[in-house]
C-alpha cells in the first residue's frame, strides 16, 4: 500500500533536486518553494501502483526520485508498457487539462521512488500567477504526442529485435550509464515483445560486447555498437 504520509514540510529538499523539472524550468526560486509548499510528497516501493487505469484523474506527479512505468492493458489482456519516466520528469499532466477525466494508464514504480504530487487546483493557481508554464505544458503534451505516434509506428514496421535495442539504449540513458534493473519480462513489455525475443538478443548482443549480463541487471558497454544494430537498414 502507498505510505501513509504526505508531508507538505520540504526541509528535507534541496531546491537544486526540484529546479531540474522541466515543467517548472521557467520558475523563480520562491515559486518553486511554493509549489513544493503546497505539493504532498508520495513514497512508493518497487512495484507499488501509483494509480490505475480508469481512477479518477486529477494530480500531476513529479518525480523527485526514482522510475515509473506507465502501462495499457490491451484488448486480449496483454500488458504494455508505453513509457518510463525518471527523475525530473512528470506524469499524470493529463489530469491538468482535462477536468472530471479518468486515468488513460496504470502507472507503477520500478524501484523505491518517491514523487511530489501537485493538485489540479494548485496548478491552476499556478499556471494564473505564471502563464508561462502554459507555454512548457504544451510542449510536454505535444512530445508526449510526437512519442506515441513514434512508437505506433515502430510497432507497426519495425522489427522486435531492432525495438529491444533501441528500449535497452534509451533505459540506459534513463538510469544514467548504470547497469538496467529491470527483468527480461519487463524489457519485453516495454519493447512490446516476448521474453524469448529479448533472451535471444540481449545473448546475441552479450556475445558480440555490446552488453554484459547480470542477475536481474543488463548493463550497455558499447553504446555506440549498440545503435549500429538499432537503426533500421537502408
Amino acid at each position: 500500500m502507498t505510505h501513509d504520509g504526505y508531508s507538505r514540510s520540504v526541509t528535507y529538499v534541496t531546491l537544486r533536486s526540484v529546479q531540474g523539472w522541466e515543467l517548472f524550468s521557467g520558475l523563480p526560486e520562491a515559486e518553486l518553494r511554493r509549489v513544493l509548499a503546497v505539493a504532498r510528497r508520495r513514497k512508493f516501493d518497487r512495484r507499488e501502483v501509483v494509480f490505475h487505469r480508469g481512477d479518477p484523474a486529477d494530480t500531476l506527479h513529479l518525480v523527485s526520485q526514482g522510475r515509473f512505468a506507465v502501462r495499457v492493458t490491451t484488448q486480449l489482456g496483454e500488458t504494455a508498457t508505453i513509457g518510463v519516466h525518471g527523475t525530473g520528469e512528470a506524469f499524470g499532466e493529463l489530469a491538468l487539462v482535462e477536468p472530471g477525466s479518468a486515468r488513460s494508464t496504470t502507472v507503477t514504480a520500478l524501484e523505491p521512488s518517491e514523487t511530489f504530487a501537485l493538485h489540479r487546483d494548485d496548478f491552476e493557481r499556478l499556471r494564473q500567477t505564471f502563464p508561462s508554464v502554459n507555454d512548457v505544458l504544451v510542449r510536454l503534451l505535444g512530445g508526449r504526442l510526437r512519442r506515441a505516434s513514434e512508437l505506433l509506428v515502430e510497432a507497426l514496421f519495425t522489427p522486435a529485435e531492432i525495438r529491444v535495442r533501441r528500449r535497452l539504449l534509451e533505459l540506459s540513458a534513463l538510469y544514467r550509464g548504470h547497469a538496467v534493473p529491470l527483468s527480461q519480462q519487463e524489457l519485453a513489455d516495454i519493447a512490446g515483445t516476448s521474453r524469448a525475443t529479448v533472451n535471444r538478443v540481449l545473448r546475441s548482443e552479450a556475445e558480440r560486447g555490446a552488453v554484459e549480463l547480470r542477475r536481474g541487471q543488463t548493463l550497455v558497454v558499447d553504446r555506440d555498437d549498440l545503435a549500429r544494430r538499432a537503426s533500421l537498414p537502408s
